[in-house]
């Protein structure tokens, strides 16, 4: 018996070798490689967003856990680090388009693989509608009005058609406007960090520990995990990096950079900001009892007065904007991997290239359409929806997150040796290990059922994902998609034949 591997793709090394690699995984080069490591970065920042992950979140994780919750950023930002190193492995050696649908493909098969991108995929559409829902209030506080529930869909409907417009542009304008975000949303966040950190302080750094009672008669863990909401939300969104792995010069080296960097400075920027808001607090218990819904938008306003208010609000919907705008490509991307393996429903339509633009205009047209949906129907059902719908949102990412962990776990352990231009080493085993202990706990708490609400709001998150893996199975089942393809599945383990 002899054993042999799957031959290694070639090193990037210029566009000829980029698209040799790309070939020798298996499939032509359509995109175009115009997107350099500083985009790259923008995207993965921009889609993580620490302006929209703790604006978006801001009061919920306080009224949870008090000032406290800013921990859960730190927390989230070293577990979430351990999980991109593992997919900086993957990435390296399979920089295909698409993230984590055509890794799983290539780590363990295609059942697992179809499975994972599934979940992935209306995660990304649940993350979308929660994105574009959250800049509604800040779009009514910069033109003085208070939206409803129409008002709210029809909103989210423009900023979709807004975004949709600039990534049917192509490569070239998703990565600079990814950028324009990206230093708005930096300049932004440093701005109002450092000014309400030297000007606006109204509580000593102790109180950062200081559960201000959440705890009640009980203990603090319980609030806490609560209110770590705002660092499970934040941090996902480094993987955009390789989503667009086709569109990369040199992905193998300069997505790994640009994953960690996206951990590196989101996380610093959103510790920052998060520290300034909670000092800045004149009156915490207005805040627990809900008598200031909507702190941030209080603080902007008696800070920085109506013009300086409404300055920093467009710098916070252009953030949402290009948050949307990353997303969008994201799940873009996911589907045109889909499609062009034939694995789903439509496959001849969404896999459409554009020649002339490089991009895939229907899968692009439909990550902002069914988004869209999800917003009317949750707006239709609750007033409330923001809250669900991120909670579901970043539960389905780390669960299709954990899938790939799982997958170069088991890979590692059936002979996996990762040959891409970034590897860990003797430190992959445990650093695979230790992400996925990370993962598990972080999706457990974020489907654990709390508070005094009815059940169905309780089990919400539980049975959004029940629902999506349920329907996912099903389809699995009647339509078998996953065996459409000969496109190459489970070549990372490697096989043995006879010599």
């Amino acid at each position: 018996m002899a054993e042999t591997v799957a031959p290694a793709a070639p090193a990037s090394g210029g566009a000829a070798s980029d698209a040799e690699q790309l070939r020798a995984l298996g499939y032509d080069s359509r995109f175009e490689r115009r997107m350099g490591l500083l985009e790259n970065f923008s995207l993965g920042f921009t889609y993580l967003s620490p302006v929209v992950g703790v604006y978006s979140t801001f009061a919920i994780a306080f009224v949870a856990g008090g000032a406290p919750m800013i921990w859960s950023i730190v927390i989230a930002g070293i577990g979430q680090l351990l999980v991109s190193l593992v997919f900086a492995e993957v990435v390296a050696q399979y920089p295909i388009a698409g993230g984590v649908y055509p890794w799983t493909r290539r780590l363990i098969g295609r059942r697992w693989a179809w499975l994972t991108g599934w979940i992935y995929g209306w995660a990304l559409v649940a993350t979308i509608a929660a994105i574009t829902t959250g800049a509604v209030p800040f779009i009514g506080a910069l033109f003085d009005f208070t939206p409803t529930r129409f008002t709210t869909v029809l909103l989210a409907g423009v900023l979709l058609a807004l975004t949709l417009a600039v990534n049917l542009s192509g490569t070239k304008w998703l990565g600079r406007v990814a950028m324009l975000g990206f230093v708005a949303e930096l300049v932004g966040a440093l701005f109002v960090g450092g000014w309400l950190l030297l000007f606006e302080r109204h509580h000593d750094f102790g109180v950062l520990f200081d559960s201000l009672g959440t705890q009640g008669d009980g203990s603090y863990l319980g609030p806490f995990l609560a209110a770590s909401l705002l660092g499970l939300y934040l941090f996902y969104g480094f993987e955009a990096c390789g989503d667009v792995a086709e569109e990369v010069p040199d992905p193998g080296r300069q997505i790994p950079k640009a994953m960690r960097r996206t951990i590196y400075v989101g996380g610093l920027a959103a510790l920052f900001v998060t520290a300034a808001l909670i000092l800045a607090q004149p009156d915490f218990t207005a805040i627990l009892d809900g008598t200031i819904a909507d702190p941030i938008s209080v603080t902007f306003a008696s800070v920085f007065g109506s013009f300086g208010s409404k300055v920093i609000m467009v710098i916070v919907v252009l953030s949402f904007v290009s948050c949307t705008l990353s997303l969008q490509a994201a799940a873009s991307r996911l589907l045109y991997s889909y499609a062009r393996d034939e694995m789903i429903v439509g496959s001849r339509v969404l896999s459409r290239f554009s020649e002339a633009r490089h991009v895939p205009p229907v899968a692009m047209v439909v990550a902002a359409t069914v988004p869209l949906a999800v917003v009317a129907i949750a707006q239709a059902l609750s007033e409330d929806a923001l809250a669900r719908v991120i909670a579901f949102a970043s539960c389905g990412i780390y669960i299709a997150f954990q899938a790939v962990v799982l997958a170069a776990l088991v890979a590692r352990l059936k002979g996996w040796a990762p040959s891409g231009a970034y590897r860990l080493g003797r430190w992959g085993l445990w650093v695979n290990l230790a992400a996925l202990t990370y993962g598990v706990a972080a999706a457990v708490n974020l489907a654990w059922p709390r508070g005094d609400a009815a059940w169905y709001d309780k089990y919400t998150v539980v049975i959004g994902c029940a629902i999506v893996v349920g329907l996912g199975l099903l389809y699995m089942a009647l339509g078998r998609p996953y065996g459409r393809s000969d496109a190459p599945a489970g070549d990372a383990i490697p096989q043995r034949s006879r010599g």
